[in-house]
């Protein structure tokens, strides 16, 4: 099956944390650079062409594990075939400041796949 669509990879993935500081020193220990963002809602490494977010409680989105969101160059296209091939739309398409849109869907197995698109 080709769906018309493509991505462009796993670019971003986020982590809930329960320690916000410690978590931070981890990370910045494994990737070797400091956040580029760093505010007690959202901590952010940009490292080897990926986007680290650390996320406390979970963030807004109440995550309880990581999530990876793959870059598409059309997110409502690829939500389209995603949930015609099975797939259900937990949060749709919304603008995350910046023209960037992020939704989210779950697939058969309740798996959360996270798509992301930049203008």
């Amino acid at each position: 099956m080709t769906g018309t669509s493509t991505t462009q990879g796993i670019k971003t993935v986020l982590h809930p944390v329960s320690d916000l500081a410690k978590a931070k020193a981890v990370w910045a220990a494994l990737l070797g650079v400091e956040p580029q963002i760093d505010e007690p809602y959202y901590v952010a490494f940009e490292a080897a062409g990926q986007h680290i977010g650390l996320l406390p409680g979970g963030g807004p989105q109440g995550l309880t594990s990581s999530l990876a969101y793959w870059h598409v160059p059309d997110i409502e296209a690829k939500l389209a075939e995603v949930t015609a091939a099975g797939a259900t739309v937990k949060d749709a398409a919304q603008d995350v400041g910046g023209g960037r849109l992020v939704a989210t869907v779950v697939d058969p197995d309740g798996n959360l796949i996270g798509l992301l698109q930049d203008s």
